[in-house]
């Protein structure tokens, strides 16, 4: 019985399929019960093993089960399907309705999933929407679908006293790509140990319990819908099953899961921050950040340059840099490598100077929005001679002259435009292209550098659709450095875990917006304990020299050095973390359900994650709080990391000391990991960060070229 009803394939298609005679198996042993509710809409109890039946029902009298839109209008099936047939493990039931007959097609035999598919036949014409509603329990828990808080503006997902958490229950959300806070997958698991993934790139809307508080209500757009219900597993495994299919993730370089520094925007001052001269032969920040780093002993192993940095009103033309602001850039790369670090770039989907020119004229662009009142021409990634031609002209001419990590932006729908009458070279509406074009973006870029580096590379893209996890990592877009930015920063780690994007960084500090000090004290601890670790962009300074007192801060600048020590000891590990996610589809970081699905707390605590199966971290994200009430899971001993005599039950929660610099880590007893004495670590840290370096003395040691 297991094996015939943990998972099974489903086909609706508004199709038309007549002569069947009608047996709709409502017997014993059958995966699928049909009956139908009070108001003659079909009810399918789809059997799980791993849980309850996943229930399609109507929630409403005016609301159906399974139903199709057109021009408006919206059509509801009801009643005993009109003919059905059987074959061997094959269900097919169709409805007849005035606008088209629609047809259920089910497939339990292949011990895998159950899908679904919509689609409408050649005599029906018009755009549709497809409907199908699932019965919610009053407890059950969503997460997935999107790495935002909430819908809307990305300011609503760190609004002041915002609530929601990683229980996507009550919430609306589109599936359509918004900035920059931009991954996005059409998955989402529920606590009823099934999950749901929409196949396909037209936008979609999830109703998570919000308008009717028993149902999930789905709607997709297109000419057909094809959905897959996982079932028969646990959270964990359909995690794993769903990232493995639209995977597998990408592996980074060791020298990528090390600490990155960056500021949004690198000038060439005649100064340093201290009135100090400069004589080094390249940029004044980047020498700075180098300079101070390596005096504060504070490991790194890349910088990233962000635009601007080529010729042009928007700094980005023809992939050349600009020599002003960034003078001998090879030579200034092979000086980065001498001092351990590789260089990273800003990159975007479209091209500016005279590269949009030969663009334009060769038809290898797509209509866009203007940004910022300049003209860039965005990239049509349908078309193979458009992408061969970017590929040699733009990232792979970078990385030859030694670039080896691409921040990918601007792929969520700032420049993009969305038309049902406009059409790509592959022929796709713009509409359907629109959720995947950050997908065609990350893998263009990846094609153009993978024959110059091979694997010794990264790719940043803040955009994700199905699919992009196989060509690049991710990074979290323009959070807001107040302290509700760092708490959507902690629930977007999580989310984009269960999605299937394992490899996740966030901008350590914040995008702008309320820039702290305590805020970005707590962040260090995030990024130490996320998959990327990369620090910035500081308000465009050094954290020598914060805009509010203390300007110079002895301990922002020891707790940035604990962390990147610390994060130097745990690159073998997340690397070995990120092979794992790509062979297994288990995610680096994990919300506690993911492991301790029958705990309670595991679900409720979401400010505290599993990094690695080994490591247990709660992230403290309120101003002029010092202290942490967390919980440990069960079944487990977990040593404090900052305590390690002091090891703990699992199965209660715990309240610790946290101060601004010290992010809660548990250690699982028995794991064999040891982080070191952290109190030693950072009392050293502090006696380095007071003794404040000469940048004069420090630029005469080098041996510039």
């Amino acid at each position: 019985m297991k094996s015939l009803v943990s998972s099974f394939i489903i086909f609706l298609l508004l199709a038309g399929l007549t002569g069947c005679a009608t047996n709709v198996p409502d017997g014993e042993g059958d995966p699928v019960g049909m009956s139908l509710d009070a108001n003659g809409y079909p009810r399918l109890a789809i059997a799980n093993p791993a849980g309850d039946s996943v229930i399609l029902h109507a929630p409403s009298a005016s609301v159906g089960s399974i139903g199709f839109e057109r021009d408006g209008t919206t059509t509801w099936v009801s009643g005993q399907p009109s003919s059905s047939e059987q074959d061997g493990t094959d269900y097919t039931y169709t409805w007849t309705t005035d606008a088209g007959e629609v047809t259920l097609a089910i497939n339990s035999g292949n011990g895998e999933d159950l899908g679904l598919r919509l689609t409408t036949d050649s005599e029906l014409e018009g755009h549709n929407h497809w409907h199908v509603n699932f019965a919610a329990d009053s407890d059950e828990y969503f997460t997935g679908i999107f790495e935002r808080v909430v819908d809307g503006d990305q300011d609503e997902s760190w609004k002041d006293g915002i609530t929601t958490g990683l229980n996507l229950r009550g919430e609306r959300v589109e599936m359509h790509l918004k900035p920059t806070v931009s991954a996005y997958a059409p998955f989402y698991i529920s606590s009823a140990s099934y999950g749901f993934f929409a196949e396909g790139t037209w936008p979609g809307v999830f109703d998570f319990a919000k308008e009717h508080p028993n149902t999930v209500q789905v709607s997709f757009e297109g000419p057909e819908l094809a959905y897959k219900l996982y079932l028969g597993k646990g959270v964990k495994e359909i995690v794993q099953q769903h990232a493995l299919e639209t995977g597998p993730s990408l592996v980074p370089p060791d020298w990528a899961l090390g600490p990155w520094r960056w500021r949004d925007e690198h000038f060439n001052e005649a100064t340093y921050f201290d009135g100090t001269p400069k004589t080094a032969p390249y940029n004044t920040d980047i020498v700075e950040d180098v300079l101070m780093m390596e005096a504060f002993d504070i490991p790194f192993t890349a910088v990233w340059i962000d635009r601007p940095w080529g010729p042009g009103v928007r700094g980005f033309d023809d992939y050349d840099f600009d020599t002003e602001r960034l003078p001998q850039p090879e030579k200034m790369i092979s000086w980065l490598n001498d001092h351990g670090a590789e260089l990273m770039l800003w990159i975007g989907p479209f091209v500016m100077g005279d590269m949009a020119d030969y663009a334009e004229e060769n038809d290898f662009d797509l209509q866009s929005n203007r940004w910022k009142d300049s003209r860039q021409v965005l990239m049509d990634f349908t078309n193979p001679e458009a992408v061969q031609w970017w590929a040699e002209n733009g990232p792979g001419k970078l990385a030859r002259m030694g670039v080896k990590g691409f921040k990918l932006d601007r792929a969520d729908g700032e420049k993009l435009q969305d038309s049902l009458h406009l059409t790509t070279s592959a022929g796709t509406t713009y509409r359907e292209n629109f959720n995947d074009y950050p997908r065609q973006y990350v893998e263009a870029t990846y094609k153009a550098v993978e024959p110059v580096l091979g694997d010794d590379f990264v790719l940043f893209p803040r955009a994700q659709y199905t699919g992009s996890a196989r060509f690049g990592s991710m990074w979290a877009g323009d959070t807001n450095g107040k302290p509700e930015g760092l708490r959507s920063a902690v629930i977007a780690l999580q989310r984009c875990a269960v999605m299937g994007y394992p490899v996740w960084g966030s901008d350590i500090g914040g995008y702008w917006g309320d820039f702290t000090q305590e805020t970005t004290k707590r962040w260090l601890g995030l990024g130490c304990f996320s998959p990327i670790m990369e620090i910035g962009p500081t308000n465009n300074e050094g954290l020598w020299n914060n805009p509010e007192d203390p300007i110079y801060d002895e301990d922002l600048i020891a707790t940035w050095r604990l962390y990147s020590k610390l994060r130097m000891e745990l690159v073998d590990y997340v690397s070995d973390q990120a092979e794992l996610a790509r062979e297994t589809g288990t995610p680096i970081a994990r919300p506690l359900f993911l492991e301790y699905p029958d705990q309670e707390e595991a679900w409720e605590d979401w400010q505290t994650y599993l990094f690695g199966p080994d490591f247990l971290v709660s992230v403290v994200w309120e101003s002029g709080v010092d202290e942490h009430r967390l919980y440990l899971p069960a079944g487990e001993r977990w040593i404090d990391a900052w305590n390690p005599e002091n090891v703990m039950e699992g199965g209660q929660y715990v309240t610790v000391d946290a101060p601004a610099h010290k992010t809660p880590v548990f250690i699982r007893e028995g794991s064999g990991q040891e982080l070191g004495d952290l109190n030693a670590l950072y009392q050293e840290s502090l006696e380095i960060a007071a003794k404040r370096p000469d940048l004069a003395a420090l630029e005469a040691a080098e041996e510039w070229e």
